[in-house]
C-alpha cells in the first residue's frame, strides 16, 4: 500500500521529555501511526511504549533502523548524537525528522544532507518555529511589505538553568552552552526574515567548564539589515522578538518561537493586536503535518525547512562559537 493511501508510520528514537511531547501530539494526528520506539535500553523503550501504547519497543537504534515498516523516524536524542543516529536511519532507508540544533557543527550537518541525498530519503530539521502558523504569518507580512523594508530584528532566549556543573547545559561533552540549545531560535528567526548574515560578531561569558553561559550576537545581513540576538542559561529573559521596518514594526511577546499573537505597528495607524490562539497539544502538530505532507508528495526535503537553511544556521552558529572560543571534544582545532 502506497504512503498516500494509509497513515504515515513513525518511529521515535529516544524517550526523553521532548520525545514524549512530540509523541503525544503525533497520537492526536489522524493520519499518523506511532509504530515503534527505540532507546539504548530495552527497559526504557518498553516503559515508553507501554505509556503510549506503541506496538514495538527496541533496545537499540539499529533495531529501529532495520524495521522496514517504519516510514519516518523522529530523532530526539541529545544533539551530540544527532549525526550518528540520523546517519544510521538514513542509510537504512528511513526518512528522518531530526531535532534541533541539527548537529554540533556545519561539517556534521553537511554530512547528513549528503547522506540523505545519496540515499534519496527525506530529511528535515525539527525547527518547529518555522512551521508555527503565527510565525509564518509574520514572515508573510514582512514579505508583503507591511512594515516597509526591514532594517533590524531583535530576539532573545534565556532560561535560568541549574548551576550544577554536571548538568547537560554546562557539559562540553553534551554540546552544552546557551548558543546551540537556545540561541538557535533567535538565530533561525533572523535567518527566516533576513537571510544568512554576511558578517557575524559574537561576545560571551563562558562557564568554568568552557561552554557559553550568555552570548550576544550582532549579525549583518545582505542589504545592510542587522539583527541583535541574545541567549543565556544563567538568566531567564523576556523571550521576546521584534522586527523593525521603514514603515513600522512587529512585536512578539514571550515565547516568540511559539507565539500566541503579535502586535503590528504601522506608521500613522493605531497598533493592531493580532491574536493567534495556540492549537491543541504542545505545538508540534504543524511540524509533523509538514513531514507527512512531504512524504505523501514524494519530496526529500521540505520547502519550508530546506536543507540549505539548516546549513546556513549551522554556519552562523559555528562562526559565533569560533569567536567566543567554545569548542566541543572531538572537534578539529
Amino acid at each position: 500500500m502506497a504512503v498516500s493511501d494509509r497513515p504515515i508510520r513513525w518511529g521515535i528514537l529516544a524517550t526523553g521529555g521532548i520525545a514524549a511531547a512530540f509523541t503525544e501530539d503525533l497520537l492526536a494526528a489522524p493520519d499518523a501511526e506511532v509504530l515503534a520506539v527505540a532507546s539504548r535500553s530495552e527497559a526504557g523503550a518498553r516503559d515508553f511504549a507501554d505509556r503510549y501504547k506503541i506496538p514495538r519497543a527496541y533496545g537499540s537504534w539499529a533495531a529501529l533502523a532495520a524495521d522496514t515498516e517504519v516510514d519516518v523516524v523522529y530523532v530526539a536524542t541529545p544533539h551530540t548524537a544527532h549525526h550518528a543516529a540520523t546517519t544510521l536511519m538514513l542509510e537504512a532507508g528511513r526518512a528522518v525528522l531530526c531535532e534541533k540544533p541539527f548537529t554540533l557543527n556545519t561539517a556534521e550537518a553537511e554530512s547528513l544532507v549528503a547522506t540523505a541525498r545519496t540515499a534519496d530519503r527525506f530529511l528535515m530539521e525539527a525547527m518547529w518555529m518555522y512551521l508555527d502558523p503565527t510565525v509564518r504569518r509574520i514572515a508573510e507580512l514582512v514579505r508583503d511589505g507591511a512594515i516597509g523594508e526591514v532594517r533590524s530584528v531583535h530576539a532573545d532566549f534565556g532560561i535560568a538553568a541549574p548551576p550544577d556543573p554536571g548538568h547537560r547545559l554546562r557539559d562540553p561533552r553534551a554540546g552544552g552552552g546557551a548558543l546551540l540549545d537556545l540561541g538557535v531560535y533567535p538565530v533561525s528567526f533572523a535567518h527566516l526574515l533576513l537571510g544568512e548574515p554576511e558578517e557575524v560578531r559574537a561576545l560571551a561569558r563562558l562557564t568554568p567548564e568552557g561552554v557559553d553561559e550568555s552570548t550576544a550576537l550582532a549579525l549583518r545581513h545582505p542589504g545592510g539589515a542587522v539583527s541583535l540576538l541574545g541567549c543565556s542559561i544563567a538568566t531567564a529573559t523576556a523571550q521576546r522578538a521584534s522586527v523593525h521596518g521603514t514603515r513600522g514594526r512587529i512585536e512578539l511577546a514571550e515565547d516568540f518561537f511559539h507565539p500566541s499573537g503579535f502586535t503590528l505597528h504601522r506608521d500613522g495607524r493605531a497598533p493592531e493586536p493580532v491574536a493567534a490562539p495556540r492549537g491543541p497539544g504542545h505545538g508540534f502538530g504543524p511540524e509533523a503535518a509538514e513531514v507527512m505532507r512531504c512524504l505523501r508528495a514524494g519530496l526529500t526535503e521540505s520547502p519550508l525547512v530546506p536543507h540549505d537553511g539548516s546549513l546556513a544556521v549551522m554556519r552562523t552558529l559555528d562562526a559565533a562559537r569560533a569567536q567566543i572560543g567554545v569548542r566541543y571534544p572531538g572537534e578539529p582545532v
